[in-house]
């Protein structure tokens, strides 16, 4: 039986200075994600499309490395960001895991709304047999949420960092 975890988070952030240039500025796609998510990690394969390093997750002592393929959708004052492929790296006993990312953003009035959700799907790895299911899910679950509350504080800080930077540029 597969374990199955999610999360989701959503965000309201208010924009002081030029909230009505966030739509042009959401218009940036590749600005944009690269303030969303670490450029390090992060390499352009196309128009609206990435692939995204993870960071690695330690769970119960297994280091997982996480690379996702990402797309985006852009909509006047929107842009969505989407996993359309996840595979792991450095755990060879999982070959049915699953990764869903759906998540956008929007300009608004006040500043910038937006929610993420993220899910998971995978059987029990052989090494984690003797833990029962429900503490994995819920480690999962723990898991996921910070990862979604450091790309909300990412949002909250680096983004509206770029986007002040955007204003001022000629």
């Amino acid at each position: 039986m597969p374990l199955a975890f999610r999360a989701s988070q959503q965000l309201q952030l208010g924009v002081r200075h030029q909230q009505d240039s966030l739509s042009r500025y959401l218009a940036e796609e590749d600005r944009v994600v690269k303030a969303l998510l670490d450029p390090s990690q992060l390499e352009r394969l196309g128009p609206g499309r990435y692939r995204y390093a993870v960071s690695h997750l330690e769970v119960f002592q297994l280091k997982i490395h996480p690379v996702v393929e990402l797309s985006t959708h852009l909509e006047p004052g929107r842009i969505d960001l989407i996993a359309n492929h996840c595979q792991l790296e450095g755990l060879g006993l999982v070959d049915d895991f699953q990764l869903e990312l759906k998540s956008w953003l929007v300009a608004s009035e006040e500043g910038l709304e937006g929610e993420a959700n993220l899910a998971v799907s995978v059987s029990q790895p052989p090494l984690l047999r003797l833990i029962p299911p429900r503490v994995l899910e819920a480690t999962g679950r723990s898991v996921l949420a910070g990862i979604l509350r450091s790309i909300k504080s990412r949002v909250g800080q680096q983004l509206v960092v770029d986007f002040e930077r955007w204003c001022q540029e000629p």
